[in-house]
């Protein structure tokens, strides 16, 4: 197995800074996360995409995913960005 350290960077592969990049929040319905995904991100001073913001039901309707895209200018506010929306109580998980 190879060393994290040897691991070199090859283009088209993994996340590069700064970037736009989609999360998706997953929780319950009736939390109006639609307009509070993007407004945990604001808070953190991250941009958002304002027409890329989509909401989708689950198929029996107790739960959404909120999907939205944003500017982020490294990998720590990436890692923030996800913590952020997981310490919110009605938000289930972040992809």
């Amino acid at each position: 197995m190879r060393e994290l350290d040897d691991i070199q960077k090859q283009d088209g592969q993994g996340f590069q800074f700064p970037g736009s990049f989609e999360i998706t929040a997953l929780g319950n319905a009736g939390a109006n996360l639609r307009e509070r995904v993007p407004a945990i991100l604001r808070a953190l001073g991250l941009s958002i995409l304002e027409a890329s913001v989509h909401e989708r039901p689950s198929s029996q309707g107790k739960y959404v995913s909120v999907s939205v895209v944003f500017n982020c200018p490294s990998r720590a506010m990436h890692e923030a960005a996800h913590a952020a929306l997981r310490a919110d109580p009605d938000i289930r998980f972040t992809l």
